[in-house]
């Protein structure tokens, strides 16, 4: 494993059938993660897939949450793993309960015990999960890579103005073919 990410963690985000069925091209999205989970593997890296999930009944929507209180209705398989990226034995599956990866779920301490401290960020949507979790990982003083052609919105221009603008700011964009050549 490289120096540069011997402290380093691939998060795949929000890679749920409810949410990548509504991608443009979900065989393309598919298949870009598929590559990045497998260079992660090979080159030890762990691989934390973060999913939103609720309890049965829903209790931690609010009817004021906008962004969740429609998603028991709006996104059937919500809660589900995506089958063709399923956890590998020993991988941590870290549930959220908001847009940001460590909102309501135990990812911080998950980081803290084996001692992780570069997040390489993935998943959708890039101006959901993607963003709320690289700006709380920021604040969290983690060093950050996103994965540009691994992460994927629901809006193109909103995409692109993200990986352009704003993540640079905070955290390295690399495509995912530039990342492979750094973890070789």
């Amino acid at each position: 494993m490289p120096s540069d990410y011997a402290d380093a963690a691939l998060l795949l985000m929000d890679v749920q059938p409810g949410i990548v069925d509504r991608l443009p091209d979900p065989a393309a999205y598919l298949a870009a993660a598929a590559d990045a989970v497998a260079a992660a593997r090979a080159a030890a890296l762990p691989v934390l897939h973060v999913v939103v999930g609720f309890r049965p009944g829903f209790p931690e929507i609010s009817p004021r949450n906008q962004a969740f209180r429609n998603a028991r209705l709006a996104m059937p398989g919500l809660t589900e793993a995506r089958p063709s990226l399923a956890p590998a034995e020993g991988e941590v599956v870290v549930v959220k309960r908001r847009v940001s990866a460590f909102a309501g779920s135990d990812l911080e301490v998950v980081l803290r015990a084996r001692e992780l401290r570069h997040l390489v960020l993935a998943g959708i949507a890039t101006s959901g999960v993607v963003l709320s979790t690289l700006r709380e990982a920021a604040d969290r003083d983690f060093q950050l890579t996103v994965l540009s052609d691994v992460c994927a919105d629901f809006d193109a221009e909103v995409h692109a103005v993200l990986m352009q603008k704003l993540f640079p700011r905070q955290a390295e964009v690399l495509t995912r073919a530039a990342w492979l050549e750094r973890l070789a």
